[in-house]
């Protein structure tokens, strides 16, 4: 059993954490990996309303004993606050245990979230970032180098830089995430000060994955160059599986075109199609270099069971290599 101050402060037994992936996690996802001993994340913005989010927290607490998570991801535009507003109030009327921010600086909510308790992650591509978020009040800090998938934010900088130097400068828990996928990379978390990982990209080549059997397929299959930035032109850098509509959106890029030019490509919505279809070429679809080491589709229970059994089984036969 490895105990962290992140187990501690979330209440789970394992220190593996499901990323808040729009569209994939849903109530049932993010039950399974809380009843598998890690911490489920729903995402709010994938509920088009206040009432849809309320019933989807509802139905994770119907599903699950175990402590889960809420992420709610700011865009950086500030017409969108009323959305948030809405969210956050409902997410500290449902009592939610955990919450995940992303995006901008969640200050100005966090008395409604902590007054009943709540922890507060706020997620971040950089240290000053990460600073920030403990200034004000976060209670974790989760910290995504240059590998994840999603956002990885404009400075192109990997885990094995990132990780140790948010580490060096925050008191509060630091959570891991970008190139993490199995025990090994937890166990390297751990040595670089972080005391829990975060996975998006891995998750999603399990069972309870509602997305088509083809990208699952595809994920088994792919390699770590199979993946690409884009939206850098618009200082909102992703990192996508490489297929032709992100071909198409670098092309755009190129050749000038604002965030108007590539909703079309780039919009949440599309993501959504190509996942129920199987469309393979549909839109831009966030994934991660660590796609590169998975390998199967296990259930969410046998992935985190195959993480731990191969972590505790380093961390015992390290002594005998050194």
């Amino acid at each position: 059993m490895i105990k962290t101050r992140i187990t501690e402060l979330l209440g789970i037994k394992h220190p593996i954490i499901q990323g808040g992936m729009q569209w994939i996690s849903t109530a049932e996802f993010a039950a399974a990996v809380s009843n598998a001993g890690g911490l489920g994340i729903m995402t709010a913005l994938s509920c088009a309303s206040g009432d849809e989010l309320r019933s989807e927290i509802r139905k994770c607490k119907s599903l699950t004993d175990k402590p889960f998570g809420v992420n709610v991801s700011m865009l950086p535009v500030v017409t969108f606050t009323e959305i948030y507003d809405e969210y956050f109030s409902i997410v500290a009327d449902e009592k939610v245990k955990v919450v995940e921010t992303s995006g901008r600086n969640p200050e100005q909510y966090l008395p409604i979230l902590k007054k009943d308790g709540a922890k507060v992650i706020h997620k971040v591509p950089a240290v000053r970032f990460a600073k920030k978020a403990e200034s004000v009040g976060a209670d974790a800090v989760t910290i995504v180098g240059f590998e994840c998938g999603g956002h990885p934010g404009m400075d192109e900088v990997t885990s094995l830089i990132l990780v140790p130097k948010a580490a060096e400068s925050l008191k509060v828990p630091l959570i891991a995430g970008g190139g993490f996928c199995d025990g090994k990379g937890l166990v390297a978390a751990l040595a670089l000060g972080a005391e829990a990982i975060l996975m998006g990209t891995r998750f999603m080549a399990t069972k309870e994955c509602a997305i088509h059997q083809n990208f699952k397929d595809w994920l088994v299959k792919a390699e770590e160059t199979d993946t690409m930035l884009v939206e850098r032109s618009i200082k909102n850098a992703a990192r996508v599986r490489r297929n032709k509509a992100a071909e198409e959106v670098l092309e755009l890029e190129k050749g000038g075109a604002g965030l108007n030019d590539l909703m079309p490509l780039i919009a949440g919505k599309i993501g959504r199609e190509a996942y129920l279809s199987g469309d393979l070429d549909m839109g831009v679809i966030a994934c991660g270099q660590t796609v590169g080491r998975i390998r199967n589709v296990p259930t969410i229970k046998e992935l985190i069971q195959e993480i731990m059994s191969e972590a505790e089984g380093i961390i015992r036969n390290l002594p005998k290599k050194l």
